[in-house]
């Protein structure tokens, strides 16, 4: 590697890190979840309308700024986005009302929704193209996601959800990290459009968008999006009922399924590497859907195991996602990134509502059994695609 793209390489720990303190928040609203349950006698639907708050709002106008993304930099959102995510979340907790809290976390998801395209467009100059590259930086959202559940609970323990303000700490380092980041990229990136035609740091710039197979995988990924986000909601509540430990094990589960994604991130881009990226994202939705069955129908310490299987289905294809998506249209990276990103988390909370209700109307079990189907639904589409024409990865 020469120096200069050895030199293009040193930003990716910063937005990795960054990206981490940004996805904390992602991983809060559902390990938030047990507490506005015990604290505020939340039922099902009440407390999946907290999740949907976070993702209704996100999924709106995280497309929106994908196409701003794509028409013209605007690195000064990233650390903007990580306070505003920071902010929701640290508010939701000592709002008095339910309609305060559900706008808290709205607050939160539109700043999810502003950070992933434009740093997905940001890393993506960093790194080249590679998807092993981008693997890293997607593997610090993952660890983000896995460090939630944990960090709520402490908060928590100091004086319940009274203690929420605790938590825009990680978006207080977070905003420094995506400052950093963006210093120290500046001399090897220049702030040019995505799509502009001379961006030489973008492998596949320069294709043609293929806007069939990109809404084919995004079809994948909402399936994979209803699955991870059902299970990120009810998988505390529905653990704690099923195995000893009660509310610890469920905290512990949710961990499971977010520290799991880590390692399953890491392993999609060497796999990838070595078997391609399709394969491999179809062989995950294959593991995926017999996994979710053993997390819904397995009772006592071996769901543990389904939980960890599940993880690694739903999260060795998430960066490939990110890097098909942006092949499939290399002339609106910012966009398919705030899909493939943004959508893989945001869209499964819509039917987070849904599968609530059921389960106030029958039992978790009954509410999460449709899940298993999902999988399926998303390898079907996953079929058809071949890999982006032009790519590097091929």
């Amino acid at each position: 590697m020469t120096e200069s793209r050895a030199a293009r390489f040193r930003p990716l720990p910063l937005l990795s890190a960054g990206h981490a303190c940004v996805d904390v928040y992602q991983g809060a609203v559902a390990a938030l979840v047990p507490f506005f349950v015990a604290e505020r006698a939340y039922s099902y639907a009440a407390a999946s309308g907290v999740v949907l708050a976070a993702s209704l709002l996100s999924s709106v106008v995280q497309p929106l700024f994908g196409v701003l993304a794509d028409r013209r930099p605007v690195p000064w959102l990233l650390p903007v986005s990580t306070l505003t995510a920071g902010a929701g979340v640290a508010l939701a907790g000592v709002c008095g009302s339910y309609a305060l809290t559900l706008a808290a976390v709205a607050l939160s998801g539109a700043g999810v929704a502003a950070y992933h395209p434009e740093a997905a467009r940001v890393a993506r100059r960093a790194s080249a193209g590679s998807h092993t590259a981008m693997g890293w930086f997607s593997l610090g959202g993952n660890l983000g996601f896995a460090t939630a559940p944990p960090l709520v609970a402490a908060v928590a323990a100091t004086g319940g959800l009274r203690a929420s303000p605790l938590l825009v700490l990680p978006a207080l380092a977070g905003a420094g990290l995506c400052a950093a980041a963006l210093r120290s990229l500046r001399p090897y990136a220049p702030d040019t459009p995505a799509g502009d035609a001379g961006d030489a740091g973008d492998g596949a710039l320069g294709g043609r968008d293929d806007w069939a197979s990109f809404a084919r995988l995004t079809g994948a990924v909402v399936c994979r999006s209803v699955v991870f986000v059902g299970l990120s909601a009810f998988v505390p509540l529905y653990v704690a009922g099923r195995t000893p430990g009660g509310t610890a094990a469920g905290t512990a589960a949710l961990c499971v399924l977010y520290l799991g994604g880590a390692a399953g991130t890491v392993a999609g881009g060497r796999l990838a590497s070595r078997f391609g990226r399709l394969p491999v994202v179809r062989w995950s939705y294959a593991l995926s859907g017999p996994a979710v069955a053993g997390v819904v129908f397995v009772p006592g310490p071996p769901l543990f195991l389904f939980v960890a299987l599940t993880s690694a289905g739903l999260y060795v294809p998430f960066s490939l996602h990110l890097t098909l998506g942006q092949d499939y249209l290399p002339r609106h990276v910012g966009t398919a990134g705030g899909v493939t990103l943004g959508l893989a988390v945001s869209a499964g909370g819509l039917a987070g509502p849904l599968i609530g209700a059921l389960a106030d109307a029958t039992s978790l079990t009954v509410a999460l059994t449709p899940l298993i189907a999902l999988p399926a639904v998303g390898l079907v589409l996953l079929g058809p695609l071949r890999e982006p024409g032009g790519s590097p990865h091929r």
